[in-house]
């Protein structure tokens, strides 16, 4: 099973809102219960390519709607770039990240807690990996 976590960069530092991260940190979940181990595979770029420097924020609000056809294609960059993993765990997502993950059937997962690294993340969201 693949989870991927938004990052700032290679230090995997949790950036809250997906659609805006500057990357992604995929890891792969093996084993149950108390055996479950996570493994850093890879970090993958945003590949949106709709984002500038001032858009690389994770507090970033994205509005624009369902007729912003290239912005919605964005977003489907992301589903593209992440198709091979079954979750990613975010903050924040808007609703054409959502539709993005849905289409290419990953799961969101909602972390709600304080810690700045995807490592201790996983942990705290791994029993909402089925």
């Amino acid at each position: 099973m693949k989870i991927a976590i938004p990052v700032k960069d290679d230090t995997l530092t949790f950036f809250g809102n997906a659609g805006h991260t500057p990357a992604f940190a995929v890891f792969d979940m093996n084993g149950a219960g108390m055996f479950r181990s996570f493994k850093l595979e890879e970090v993958r770029n945003n590949p949106r390519t709709d984002l500038d420097e001032h858009e690389h924020d994770e507090d970033h609000v994205c509005d624009h709607g369902d007729d912003d056809a290239e912005h919605v294609a964005q977003h489907f960059k992301m589903g593209e770039v992440l198709e091979d993993c079954d979750y990613l765990v975010v903050k924040r997502a808007c609703k054409n990240t959502a539709n993005a993950m849905k289409n290419y059937g990953v799961k969101i997962v909602k972390y709600e807690g304080m810690s700045p690294k995807a490592d201790a993340i996983l942990k705290e969201v791994s029993a909402k990996f089925i």
